[in-house]
């Protein structure tokens, strides 16, 4: 699905009214950084969280769900305001169904953005599967757009402001 046409994409990202992301790979750069006394540290990106709030104000749910056990990713979120964190997660789908089903959307309105195998379930079902440019290539081959950054390096901001965009359309188109 990654040569998707544009007016394929808009469409896609036109129905998107939650964002679900996967935190190694998608929301850090996939380096895992340990201290010596074994605590792990993730590195996140400040553009990525002001796309997300700005998502977020524009009425778009965020969630994160991802298998790491990482209490770092819990901070991030508080931080950010995401209300939807889950760690942990070894069956990410089952998660994300319940949390559609408790804000009552369809799974064709969710964008997932996810980097490795361990997200293809749920990219094989959302409305709008996402990933970024350093993706297994499994994952570049289910995905409607890969963005242009990595990881970790501000690829969330490269979506949110892309989804940003097509809802300030949609908002003009119906004003007029």
């Amino acid at each position: 699905m990654s040569n998707s046409s544009n007016s394929e994409l808009h469409e896609c990202l036109s129905q998107v009214k939650l964002l679900a992301l996967d935190v190694d790979g998608v929301l850090t750069d996939g380096g895992l950084y340990y201290t010596d006394s074994g605590e792990e540290l993730k590195k996140f990106n400040v553009k990525d969280g002001q796309g997300i709030k700005l998502l977020m104000q524009a009425g778009i749910e965020v969630a994160i769900i991802t298998t790491s056990t990482s209490n770092a990713t819990l901070h991030r979120a508080r931080k950010l305001g995401i209300k939807y964190a889950f760690i942990g997660i070894e069956d990410k789908l089952t998660v994300l169904k319940k949390l559609c089903e408790d804000l009552s959307l369809s799974l064709s309105q969710v964008a997932y953005v996810g980097d490795d195998i361990v997200d293809l379930p749920i990219m094989r079902v959302v409305g709008c599967p996402l990933t970024v440019a350093d993706a297994m290539s499994q994952n570049k081959a289910c995905a409607i757009y890969v963005t242009q950054l990595n990881g970790g390096m501000g690829c969330v901001r490269e979506i949110c402001d892309l989804l940003l965009k097509i809802k300030s359309e949609v908002v003009e188109v119906g004003l007029s």
